[in-house]
């Protein structure tokens, strides 16, 4: 069973930073990761940088969330300009198109205080996502699967009626 996945990212750029200062950067981190890639350092965008640049980071299976964080490097150290956490779930998952598909998201990038400090664009795409469904989301475990029912009751009234349902499952404790 796999624990982990493969996830491209390409930070392609960040608009209206409130800092407006050169030698900008941007890091990426999976949720129960170690493993943090970042990107060059964009010294002539200021407010509105542009990295276009393509990370691999390992995504875990249960996490929930990557971190991008978009750094500014000054005389003082490295500061935090804004964090932005992306949903697995918004490329992960949910059965609508493959995960291997290339997605192109925005996201609002909040600073360490909580206010709106600019917006990063990025695309995703997961590398080595499991195609059969044996550890896939469940709605895309279950789209793998063809619909099956009973043919209609042939000339008889009684049972002329459809019914749809939607399946639930629970797991009683005995």
């Amino acid at each position: 069973m796999e624990t982990s996945r493969d996830l491209e990212i390409t930070v392609i750029s960040g608009e209206g930073l409130r800092v407006g200062k050169k030698n900008v950067f941007v890091t990426v981190k999976s949720e129960f990761s170690c493993n943090v890639k970042a990107t060059g350092v964009d010294k002539e965008g200021g407010s509105f940088p542009a990295w276009n640049e393509k990370l691999v980071v390992d995504l875990p299976m249960h996490a929930r969330y990557v971190t991008l964080q978009v750094q500014c490097k000054a005389f003082s150290g490295v500061k935090v300009v804004g964090e932005a956490k992306v949903p697995t779930k918004d490329f992960v998952g949910g059965g609508f198109v493959p995960e291997s598909y290339l997605r192109f998201l925005s996201y609002r990038l909040r600073d360490r205080k909580g206010e709106k400090n600019g917006i990063i664009n990025i695309s995703v795409r997961v590398k080595n996502s499991p195609e059969n469904g044996a550890v896939a989301s469940c709605s895309s475990q279950y789209s793998r699967r063809p619909w099956t029912g009973l043919p209609p009751a042939a000339g008889n009234p009684t049972n002329a009626g459809v019914v749809t349902g939607i399946p639930v499952w629970c797991s009683y404790q005995v």
